[in-house]
């Protein structure tokens, strides 16, 4: 009888022992680490947020002549890093890979002049628009079977694959030769293998700018669009959506915005109209 009594005793500790009978009715050890609950949270939990750019894409992202990473988009990176309270990690990659990096977590945020489009937004959170841009369409100097967008039926142009403008030439009837840099587009354009390219107005200013001798011509000037940072499209990330909003808004109800823009851009592009 005192052996059976004993083994009941054992079995009560025993079961005590795990989480159905434990005195925290189920709840974490208070002291084991418990995981952030939103994206924002284990942003400011971590110590820093990290931002996907491709540093080749003047006057967004670039290195300067020292090599630094510089450019509007960095800048403005570096400012939402801060406000946020926590240091900014920028992670350099080909265009392609931005979208795809965001979506499966290994970015939190996109910061490299991305379009807003109904079509991404069904994918993918977006910020409140910080600049609005006008597209070109870009031919060599030689050039004068294109005039517009109408007259690429059947021609070729140079653009990174899943862009905004890669679509838009699709559109009319062009086939896209895919690429990296704006550097390798207008080498492509200068040496004839396509016949144009659609492009960020201000990023062919800024390249003729520096290279005044450059073969080739804006021809036709396109509606812009908004352009947004994007996130995740989740419940966990409406917190860094909203404080990110909240860091734009106050940027350009102080001017700031503004003074970046033109600092990169020799304008303010930042109100739609």
């Amino acid at each position: 009888m005192k052996r059976f009594i004993a083994f009941l005793v054992i079995l009560v500790i025993a079961f005590a022992s795990t989480g159905c009978g434990s005195s925290n009715n189920g709840k974490n050890d208070p002291n084991e680490p418990v995981a952030a609950s939103d994206l924002l949270a284990r942003i400011k939990e971590r110590g820093y947020i990290v931002i996907a750019t491709e540093g080749n894409w003047s006057p967004w992202t670039f290195h300067d002549d020292a090599g630094k990473l510089t450019g509007l988009d960095v800048e403005i990176g570096k400012r939402l890093a801060e406000e946020l309270g926590v240091d900014v990690k920028f992670e350099e990659t080909d265009w392609d890979s931005i979208l795809y990096g965001v979506d499966t977590g290994k970015y939190d945020i996109a910061c490299n002049g991305v379009g807003y489009t109904d079509k991404r937004a069904e994918k993918y959170s977006f910020s409140t628009p910080y600049v609005y841009t006008h597209k070109v369409l870009v031919v060599r100097a030689d050039n004068d079977s294109i005039r517009s967008v109408e007259d690429l039926k059947g021609k070729t142009t140079a653009n990174t694959a899943s862009s905004t403008y890669a679509d838009l030439a699709k559109q009319y009837g062009a086939t896209v030769t895919p690429v990296n840099t704006l550097a390798e587009t207008i080498e492509l354009l200068d040496n004839g293998t396509v016949d144009a390219t659609i492009n960020a107005q201000v990023s062919i200013n800024n390249y003729l700018e520096q290279n005044p001798e450059a073969n080739i011509k804006i021809v036709q000037v396109l509606p812009g669009e908004p352009v947004a940072f994007p996130m995740r499209k989740t419940e966990d990330a409406a917190s860094l959506v909203a404080a990110i909003d909240e860091i734009i808004n106050d940027m350009r109800s102080s001017g700031e915005l503004a003074k970046i823009s033109k600092k990169f851009f020799g304008m303010d592009l930042t109100n739609p109209d």
